[in-house]
């Protein structure tokens, strides 16, 4: 069983089992009210038997999604199993496919500060992982739908088969795509006497 934590939209939890299908799903759409439930979303989704945890890397706001890669790796730590880095965009990708998305198609979450964040993918590989063909990137926001949930049963099944083939989708740093807001503060004015 794999246990899915993505809170680069909202805040999502799900649990599958070895043939990918969902045993539990919890979700909430507050995308800023992170800390405030995903510890309910945890303990009503996860269950023994766990064998590993998958954290979405965004892309998402800074705090967001600390605070959902935060409870996965502890998660993780706590009970000793391996956590699985995968970028959210391929749980969108994931469920787009299963809807019956052909061709390539492209993924567009909001960015906040009038931006988006948009990923292309073309179908998906040999091992059915959703295939990138356009690196995740920021465009000025127009008038174009964006995603607002993502399915984290979808993220597990995506780490399921890269779990299968052996393959690392990312690594462990989330995914910003942009610098910081905070700055180091400049060293401090002198005063005089």
């Amino acid at each position: 069983m794999i246990l899915a934590v993505d809170t680069s939209l909202g805040t999502a939890v799900a649990v599958i089992d070895a043939d990918g299908r969902p045993l539990a799903e919890a979700a909430t759409t507050d995308p800023l009210g992170h800390a405030e439930v995903i510890g309910d979303l945890l303990a009503e989704a996860a269950r023994p038997g766990i064998t590993h945890v998958v954290a979405g890397m965004g892309p998402g706001p800074f705090t967001g999604l600390r605070i959902g890669i935060a409870a996965a790796r502890a998660f993780a730590l706590g009970r000793g199993i391996p956590l699985v880095p995968i970028p959210s965009h391929f749980a969108i990708a994931q469920t787009l496919l299963d809807e019956g998305a052909t061709g390539a198609f492209t993924v567009i979450t909001d960015a906040r500060r009038r931006e988006i964040a948009v990923s292309v993918f073309d179908g998906s590989d040999a091992d059915g992982i959703p295939r990138l063909i356009e690196p995740t990137h920021l465009r000025r926001r127009d008038d174009e739908p964006v995603t607002a949930q993502l399915s984290a049963s979808a993220l597990a099944r995506v780490a399921q088969r890269a779990i299968a083939a052996g393959r690392t989708l990312t690594d462990a740093e989330p995914l910003y795509l942009r610098s910081p807001d905070v700055v180091q503060p400049g060293v401090p004015k002198r005063v005089g006497a």
